[in-house]
């Protein structure tokens, strides 16, 4: 029997990493977070967070800021005033425009996005055309939707009229939209991510003893809220029985407004967190970028080989980037770093790196799997052993969030074997290769949509793909296999693969022993691999109950793999504050 075979022998199967049915969360994001289109990218952040834990997202998103008041003023300046009925589908063009936006900045970083209308949506509401209230929603379509996408973006504001005509919700509709659609779908709580801090018990502008809730009720949140949450909203979720969770977008605190309530406490001071970046090539560069426009961010220093060199980071001008630039680990761990985010192509450099931020109780994401894979056992017994954490996602299938699969997929029931396209730019360059371009011209193209590093070596021959084998044997069966035993094909110009081969990387454990290979397959092979388009990466696991776990996505490129770094980074900023926090209490 085939290698092939032994993983494709029939088996029950899940769409995800945690279950057949994915939990469902419904985050509203408002004017004062999606301030501009500019604002995207970390509204895209966020949901891809939600995503990595295995739960399928309803973004419910308002209008940039600005642009509700713009377009009812056009609207007013042209219609009647007694009886401006078409009014509100001119307005929903708002919301309507940013969950566009946001769904193009999910697909950029590789989630499976998809918008609907006002319309296509069906939220039904009764009253006046300008201040309705929801009244019924069939489920039936967003369901579906969410059944082919992790994330559905979909407006605020907006609904139908019973007789079909779009009507609007009343300033703050958007939170109303959100809490009705988590209580129609069966939830128990909503998120509203905004820039505020939380509730207080009074002002903290003008009253230096304000404290703030961590819990409240629906009494203190009527009472103490004014614009926090739309007052038709808090009646809604009191009736419905829902909580909701005003979540603070620059330091993850959240206010959770429901039935329980807790006295309020002092709120301890925001400080940025002092990030490290490691390397500023295609992920650095990305990284970067995103890392200098956030307000949470105080970027401390950039480790380069050589400073004087020009770098890509879109969005910074080089007099802003050149007081960052390093040479040396130690100048940078000297920056006294909270984090250090490592995205270095070289395996040694990356791993003396990663050691030296963890010998000095630095916290460590790394995207750099031929650095993590010499060693994970050993590099997580340093970081315990210094009171610092390492995570790795980032290293292992670009925005494919593979590791999160994996360990899902163990905690259901021991793993058998896994099977994976691990390299998004082979598999980019194969297709282009079955479409008739040559090898250079694919290369050059891998190159120019940020796939390939200028040194593409380490992907055409195979060591890429098998250190992320590595990575993920050791998230499966807690140990590796030795990168000598692992067989490898070759891409090259004079080592040409059949038409509609992928590179395929299995793993599988026969009487006490891992079997691994990397392998450039042609022919028949499940659908999950055979579909996949230019730079796609995808995971099909096999557990020894014969369940079987898949997932997919983008796998490679600058913002797939940037937005897994900074969702490492993310998960670790929410361990330190949750330390923080529970040093203060």
């Amino acid at each position: 029997m085939s290698d092939l075979a032994v993983l494709e022998r029939p088996k029950p199967d899940s769409l995800h990493a945690a279950a057949a049915s994915p939990q469902i969360v419904v985050m509203k994001f408002g004017s004062s977070v999606l301030v501009s289109p500019a604002d995207a990218p970390k509204v895209a952040s966020d949901i891809y967070a939600e995503v990595r834990r295995g739960r399928r997202v309803v973004a419910v998103v308002s209008a940039f800021a600005g642009e509700t008041d713009r377009l009812l003023a056009e609207a007013r300046a042209l219609g009647l005033v007694h009886d401006n009925s078409i009014l509100p589908s001119y307005v929903v063009q708002g919301e309507e425009r940013s969950a566009a936006l946001v769904a193009l900045a999910c697909d950029r970083v590789g989630l499976g996005a998809q918008t609907l209308t006002v319309r296509e949506l069906g939220l039904v509401a009764h009253g006046d055309s300008e201040h309705a209230r929801p009244i019924r929603f069939d489920p039936a379509p967003l369901r579906r939707a969410l059944e082919q996408h992790e994330v559905v973006v979909v407006p605020g504001y907006g609904a139908l009229s019973p007789e079909g005509k779009v009507v609007l919700l009343g300033r703050g509709g958007s939170d109303l939209s959100a809490l009705f659609l988590a209580a129609e779908l069966g939830l128990s709580s909503v998120q509203l991510v905004k820039d505020v801090d939380g509730l207080y018990d009074r002002d903290p502008n003008t009253n230096i003893d304000a404290r703030r809730y961590d819990y409240a009720g629906w009494a203190e949140a009527k009472a103490l809220g004014g614009g926090l949450v739309q007052p038709d909203a808090l009646d809604l979720a009191q009736a419905r029985n829902l909580n909701v969770e005003v979540r603070n977008y620059l330091d993850g605190h959240r206010t959770v407004i429901g039935a329980r309530s807790v006295p309020p406490r002092v709120a301890l001071p925001h400080r940025p967190l002092r990030v490290a970046v490691a390397g500023c090539g295609v992920v650095g560069g990305g990284t970067l970028a995103r890392l200098l426009e956030d307000p949470r961010i105080d970027v401390v220093g950039v480790l380069v080989r050589n400073p004087a060199k020009p770098r890509d980071v879109p969005g910074a001008s080089p007099r802003h980037i050149r007081p960052l630039l390093v040479s040396e680990p130690a100048a940078l761990m000297a920056r006294d770093p909270d984090i250090v985010l490592e995205a270095l192509s070289e395996a040694d450099a990356g791993h003396a790196v990663i050691r030296a931020a963890l010998e000095r109780g630095i916290d460590v994401a790394s995207a750099n799997k031929q650095a993590v894979s010499r060693d994970p056992a050993g590099l997580l017994a340093l970081a315990e052993e210094n009171g610092a954490r390492l995570l790795w996602s980032a290293s292992i299938g670009g925005g494919v969030p593979m590791v999160e699969t994996l360990r899902a997929a163990r905690a259901g029931a021991p793993i058998a074997a896994f099977e994976a396209v691990l390299n998004g730019t082979v598999n980019f360059m194969l297709e282009r290769i079955g479409d008739g371009a040559s090898f250079d011209t694919a290369l050059a193209e891998a190159r120019a949509a940020g796939f390939a590093e200028e040194d593409p070596s380490a992907d055409l021959e195979g060591l890429d793909a098998a250190a992320k084998v590595r990575l993920l044997a050791f998230e499966a069966f807690g140990r590796m296999p030795d990168q000598v035993e692992i067989p490898r094909d070759v891409l090259s110009a004079d080592q040409p693969a059949a038409p509609g081969a992928r590179q395929l990387c299995r793993c599988r454990l026969e009487e006490g022993k891992l079997i691994a290979e990397v392998r450039l397959v042609a022919g028949p092979m499940d659908a999950l691999f055979a579909t996949l388009k230019g730079e796609g990466n995808a995971l099909k696991v096999i557990r020894q109950d014969g369940s079987v776990v898949r997932c997919k996505g983008r796998g490679a490129g600058r913002w797939a793999t940037a937005e897994s770094l900074l969702a490492d980074l993310s998960e670790l900023a929410a361990h330190r504050a949750g330390e923080r926090i529970a040093g203060h209490a």
